[in-house]
């Protein structure tokens, strides 16, 4: 069984045929997925999601930096209101990207301050994203430190500096489809065996990252839940691990992570 702890099924790619891409998940073993809730808009939809799923699908609610510059004192109500139901998991994805600077430096710095502060009045996980900002990254999270719960950097991609960094102050990793990028993932074919298993979590970050090493590609380029065994797979061989072992260690890990229902 696995839990994919990062797909993004709100995206409109997946309006047409939601169900199906369930269906397909649950028949590869794909049991439970945390739904993303990465803007203003689409955290709720996340919410939505988990509400019609139970069981099934959980969300978390935040605004990425991407978006951070809607991040006003409404959407910050917003967003705490959302976190009062419990089928919202985890504060995020929040954190700092300076690689695109889609909202500049320094809303993205708000905005990840005021959720990091909903991670501390809620005493939820965060669901990180940290992208060329590590330095500054860093440096609020340590701003914070003592205060916050369990925290997942999702979709690492980072460099062997960066995951020590991480691992130092004991927080979670989540692998994607990354790995199978032979362009921009080759490093995290060796980086991947230092994080302990009671650290590492899986994810697709669908519909985005579709793994490169995917045989037959899907015609549309879409990733989808369905294709999470396909990365851990790849993660099991480049550990030296059974893929069972991915399986099982991860969904216990994530399971814990989230704190979800047995």
């Amino acid at each position: 069984m696995f839990i994919d702890i990062g797909a993004n099924l709100t995206h409109d790619s997946f309006d047409h045929d939601r169900q199906a891409v369930l269906s397909r998940a649950q028949a590869v073993g794909v049991k439970r997925m945390i739904v993303t809730g990465a803007s203003r808009a689409h955290s709720p939809k996340a919410l939505e999601l988990a509400q019609q799923y139970p069981g099934q699908l959980y969300a978390t609610a935040g605004v990425h930096p991407h978006h951070a510059s809607e991040y006003t004192a409404e959407c910050d109500a917003e967003l705490r209101a959302l976190h009062q139901y419990p089928e919202v998991m985890a504060v995020g994805e929040c954190g700092l990207d300076y690689f695109r600077d889609f909202s500049p430096r320094p809303m993205q710095r708000k905005a990840f301050e005021q959720q990091l502060q909903i991670a501390v009045d809620t005493g939820k996980p965060l669901f990180l994203h940290q992208r060329d900002a590590h330095a500054d990254f860093m440096a609020m999270m340590k701003n914070f430190a003592g205060r916050l719960g369990p925290a997942v950097v999702h979709c690492f991609t980072g460099s062997r500096e960066e995951l020590f960094d991480y691992l130092d102050q004991d927080w979670h990793i989540g692998i994607t489809g990354w790995l199978c990028d032979e362009r921009r993932g080759q490093h995290l074919r060796e980086l991947v065996r230092h994080i302990p298993a009671e650290r590492l979590m899986i994810e697709t970050d669908a519909p985005y990252l579709l793994p490169r090493t995917l045989n037959p590609m899907p015609k549309d380029r879409r990733n989808e839940p369905a294709f999470l065994p396909h990365i851990a797979e790849e993660l099991a061989r480049d550990r030296g691990e059974r893929v069972e072992d991915i399986a099982n260690n991860s969904t216990r890990t994530a399971e814990k992570f989230f704190r979800l229902p047995g």
